[in-house]
């Protein structure tokens, strides 16, 4: 497992849409506060997905080439010059790393707002130009503050879950729900799963799913993350009035389905909707789905620009909430994840991939199976036998 000797390193490269490749690189040295990182593994989500396919994710497009991947963990390999002690950081320790880099100086930045930094680096976003690359490589360095140890007991794979718990850690605060509250999660991937999963712990009675997949609304009944699903028929994607027309439908059918029905007055709306797939009539489905004077969180991304049915918003009171990836949740979604208060969370990793079939997770996350058929719920790529020598 040594890096000792080694000059070169395995990069995977978004060149452009479907246009994945392998290239090596030079390893990188640990500059000032910096730590080198042997990556372990990378858990691929959806804004991959979007710039395999279309080297773009929503308005963000690829610009030079991208390495891709940003929900990651691995092992430090060195540490640079004048790394804090503070930090407490050694070579070998186990580690989670936040990839997005802010600028510290910003109103945003100093109100603790970090997410809204308009400066910010986020590594495999063609946001800003240049582009920060991501962890779908074999070694990388990073700031050293923005790199965690993993608590005791935490298996070194499952620490890449730490970047999308964030997500949902930040949602739920911006909902600021009470136990005995009931919600709708609009998509279950793994967002929404561990958005699930979060709303059970933390004592919401009803949890009720929607997905297009059967597969992942079964995966969250089996480990009791919800308490209703309802799989929506497939369809082609619309936008404008059709996508509101479709909403409406889709509405109609969750309100009758026993998911609702059998949760008294639910079939008036939840006390917050989480939309976590950023599809146009989802989007707009999720306003109607709430309940007078409650919440929708905005999760998910995707739709550049779309109509919302704001007016019966408005006069409901339901607040739209946009959510922005996080800030200041990584120590508390690793400390998460170690508890068990979430319940088996490594089920959720499903496939494994090495960095050379990274191509393949890519297309099986596309289909949402794999060549036999198994619902993948979170593909994992890279160094695999670090990862197991490490759990």
């Amino acid at each position: 497992m040594s890096l000792e000797g080694k000059t070169k390193q395995t990069a995977v490269v978004c060149h452009g849409a479907v246009d994945l490749r392998q290239e090596q690189r030079d390893i990188p040295q640990p500059g000032s506060g910096e730590v080198q990182i042997q990556v372990a593994v990378t858990g691929l989500c959806g804004s991959d997905l979007h710039y395999y396919l279309h080297g773009a994710n929503g308005a963000f497009k690829i610009r030079e080439p991208l390495v891709l991947g940003h929900e990651s963990c691995g092992l430090i390999t060195a540490l640079g010059p004048d790394v804090n002690p503070a930090f407490h950081l050694s070579v070998g320790d186990r580690v989670a790393m936040e990839v997005g880099v802010y600028c510290k100086a910003c109103k945003y930045c100093r109100r603790g707002r970090y997410n809204l930094c308009k400066n910010m680096r986020f590594a495999s976003s063609a946001k800003t130009f240049p582009h920060l690359d991501g962890t779908l490589r074999e070694v990388m360095t990073w700031p050293a503050e923005l790199v965690y140890k993993l608590p005791p007991g935490l298996d070194l794979a499952l620490a890449a879950l730490a970047e999308p718990l964030s997500v949902v850690l930040h949602a739920y605060r911006r909902a600021a729900l009470q136990p005995g509250s009931r919600i709708l999660v609009i998509g279950a991937g793994a967002v929404g799963l561990l958005t699930c999963a979060l709303a059970r712990a933390s004592g919401c009675t009803s949890v009720v799913a929607i997905d297009i997949e059967q597969g992942k609304l079964d995966f969250a009944s089996g480990q009791q993350w919800t308490t209703g699903t309802f799989c929506l028929p497939r369809g082609p994607r619309v936008s404008g009035l059709d996508a509101l027309e479709l909403a409406g439908g889709h509405w109609e059918a969750l309100k009758s389905s026993e998911a609702v029905q059998s949760v008294e007055g639910l079939d008036d709306g939840f006390d917050a909707v989480f939309e976590c797939t950023g599809v146009e009539s989802c989007m707009q489905l999720a306003p109607m789905a709430a309940a007078i004077g409650t919440k929708v969180l905005y999760v998910g991304m995707g739709t550049k620009v779309l109509s919302l049915p704001t007016g019966p918003s408005i006069l409901s009171e339901v607040d739209l909430i946009g959510v922005f990836r996080y800030c200041n949740t990584y120590p508390d979604a690793l400390a998460l994840l170690a508890s068990g208060k979430l319940g088996d969370v490594s089920k959720m990793a499903s496939h494994y991939y090495s960095l050379e079939d990274a191509e393949v997770a890519f297309e099986d996350l596309k289909r949402g199976k794999d060549k036999n058929g198994k619902t993948v719920i979170k593909p994992m790529v890279g160094n695999l036998e670090l990862a197991k020598l490490h759990k």
